[in-house]
């Protein structure tokens, strides 16, 4: 492998995008479906990759008098969209334009242009169990005699699709799980495979796709707040096996507004006494969520965000009284349409009292799916590049992420705009570039 000189050190060169970059995405659902349509769109000149940072995203490189900017899609070796190949699991057996169709998300003049394409991705039998996704009831899933088994066939699906692409990450995309926390099962490789072979409870099926892709050295991003790649033994996996890790729960609508007004009032000092937020969709999503044991876990990750921005500790007088509730409401009527609505009371100079209202009417598998396709190419680089691939946990994808996933002891970073630094800046880092602190002092000698 070629080597460069950074810093007086020698880096080894990111491994070239060649060949084909495989796609296993677990739940083919409204936000899998609404990605691989558009990927194809784009793809057919139908559209445009709005939302997506890998495809419509500028890096600055040098001083801002040197006007070099370019597409982020140029400056890294990332795979070509014309280079994605699709496939996954479901718990129902309908392609993925059945699917799409049901999920009512892209219209059908959309969906009618790229039919033959979509009706060719079947879905294959998904590792399912209604104890963990109480308000779905799997048809198409796989049997086995114990966690073990299941896990060894999804292995064997990866390795199958593996001699027909040249790289291959997996994207969870289903539905949240019921929640949990970790417990000794989860600790080591060691236990985690016993634990398999007990049909250990506290062993979700997303954990089981986790084990099966980590152990196959393919990178995985988990697209719903469940415990999954967030647990010691994947960690473990994921550097063992150069197999990237991220965060959890795509950053879509409501918690995305949080963590840009958040550092804003931080940025400021004004106070938040209560931050009210509630939603209402009507996709599958909504249904699921609409099972107390499965909102739990999406409560667990949206709630979060406010703590580590505002930093209620080290600034007690503006923020260590502050009221935050969440909630998630099912409507049939709405589909995949999405309405976040949040009261935020907010004050200001001498104590005197304000408010901000937000109501964010938004499209939620038309935020999720440019995040999807960033995260499967980011990891895909990560995986590709030696200074990444053996960390374990990308922490520059944060980006992304309403849980974003850390090294033990370290706090997130929640900060939309820290997190966007950071994401461009591991980029230059990777290349062999100059960081850019904006001091920008250097145009005023």
């Amino acid at each position: 492998m070629a080597v460069h000189e950074e810093g007086g050190l020698k880096t080894a060169e990111i491994a070239p995008a060649k060949g084909k970059l495989g796609v296993m995405v677990v739940g083919m659902g409204a936000v899998a479906t609404t990605l691989i349509a558009g990927v194809e769109a784009v793809r057919k000149g139908l559209a445009k990759p709005i939302g997506s940072l890998t495809q419509m995203g500028t890096i600055r490189l040098g001083k801002r008098t040197d006007a070099n900017s370019p597409l982020i899609k140029d400056f890294v070796p990332l795979a070509s969209l014309d280079d994605v190949v699709f496939t996954g699991w479901d718990i129902f057996e309908d392609n993925v334009y059945e699917a799409a169709a049901h999920a009512k998300v892209l219209d059908n003049d959309h969906l009618a242009q790229i039919k033959p394409f979509l009706e060719a991705i079947k879905p294959m039998p998904a590792v399912f169990d209604q104890h963990y996704v109480k308000r779905l009831n799997g048809t198409h899933v796989k049997k086995g005699k114990h966690k073990c088994d299941l896990a060894m066939q999804v292995i064997a699906d990866i390795q199958a699709f593996k001699k027909t692409v040249d790289r291959v990450v997996v994207l969870w995309a289903g539905s949240t799980e019921i929640f949990l926390e970790p417990t000794a099962v989860h600790q080591s490789i060691a236990a985690f495979e016993k634990g398999l072979v007990d049909n250990d409870p506290s062993i979700a099926p997303s954990q089981i796709y986790a084990y099966a892709a980590l152990k196959e050295g393919v990178p995985f991003a988990n697209g719903a707040p469940n415990l999954t790649v967030d647990l010691p033994v994947m960690v473990e996996l994921s550097k063992q096996n150069g197999a990237p890790i991220t965060g959890k729960d795509f950053k879509t609508g409501q918690t995305f507004i949080k963590t840009v007004l958040a550092p804003a009032f931080k940025a400021r000092m004004l106070g938040v006494a209560g931050w009210y937020s509630t939603n209402i969709l009507g996709n599958r999503d909504g249904e699921v969520l609409d099972d107390p044991e499965s909102f739990k876990t999406k409560e667990e990750s949206k709630l979060g965000v406010l703590d580590y921005i505002l930093q209620p500790e080290l600034y007690p007088d503006l923020y260590k009284d502050l009221y935050h509730k969440v909630q998630i409401n099912y409507y049939p009527p709405r589909g995949d349409n999405k309405e976040g609505w949040d009261n935020i009371d907010i004050f200001g100079w001498l104590g005197y009292p304000m408010q901000i209202k937000v109501d964010f009417l938004c499209r939620d598998s038309i935020l999720a799916a440019p995040i999807a396709l960033d995260l499967v190419l980011f990891l895909d680089l990560a995986a590709r590049t030696p200074q990444l691939s053996h960390l374990g946990i990308q922490e520059w994808l944060s980006f992304y992420w309403k849980s974003p996933q850390t090294a033990p002891g370290l706090y997130p970073e929640h900060d939309l705009f820290i997190q966007s630094m950071k994401l461009k800046n591991t980029l230059r880092h990777i290349m062999g570039e100059d960081l850019i602190t904006h001091l920008g002092l250097e145009y005023y000698d």
